[in-house]
């Protein structure tokens, strides 16, 4: 296990750092909290097939549009920047949207065979009201999609560097 502490930590790093740049050059919210997981789930398991880089963009999608749909049902207007009031409306309705949101997304992961557990800290973050326009849900799943792009891309890159007879992810 000890080989993989360096190199997992800064393919981690890469796959973040592109997101990073495409974040800072557009003012969008490509990075994210739930995205630092999945970069690193990417890059411990790196020999994941094409289902495991699907799994990874649909469940993102799963739970974001869960927790824009419970965002825009129970809490429009109110967000976890500041902590509620105890016992305020605005508090039983974040507690309401982060619990369907989560509902959603666990059954949709399931029933789709797509888990990926940082996708249940997505739809937080939307039901939450901290990234809950159709904007910044899009700018997720977009980011979501080029972290696994690029990790593929990489994959593809380093397997026909090192070795020709094994196919590429990118290639199948």
């Amino acid at each position: 296990m000890r080989r993989h502490r360096v190199g997992t930590s800064l393919y981690a790093g890469v796959l973040f750092v592109v997101l990073g740049i495409l974040a800072w050059v557009t003012g969008q919210p490509f990075i994210f909290p739930s995205l630092g997981p999945s970069a690193f789930m990417l890059a411990f398991q790196r020999d994941r097939d094409r289902t495991g880089l699907v799994r990874v963009v649909v469940s993102h999608l799963i739970g974001g549009l869960a927790g824009l749909v419970a965002y825009v049902l129970l809490a429009t207007g109110v967000s976890l920047v500041a902590d509620p009031a105890a016992f305020s409306m605005a508090g039983l309705r974040l507690v309401a949207s982060a619990t369907l949101s989560l509902v959603v997304t666990s059954w949709g992961m399931i029933a789709t065979d797509t888990v990926h557990a940082p996708a249940c800290a997505t739809t937080l973050i939307v039901s939450l009201g901290l990234l809950s326009t159709p904007l910044q849900v899009a700018v997720i799943i977009v980011g979501v999609g080029v972290l696994v792009a690029f990790h593929a891309l990489v994959l593809s890159a380093y397997h026909r560097a090192t070795d020709s007879s094994r196919p590429g992810l990118v290639d199948g």
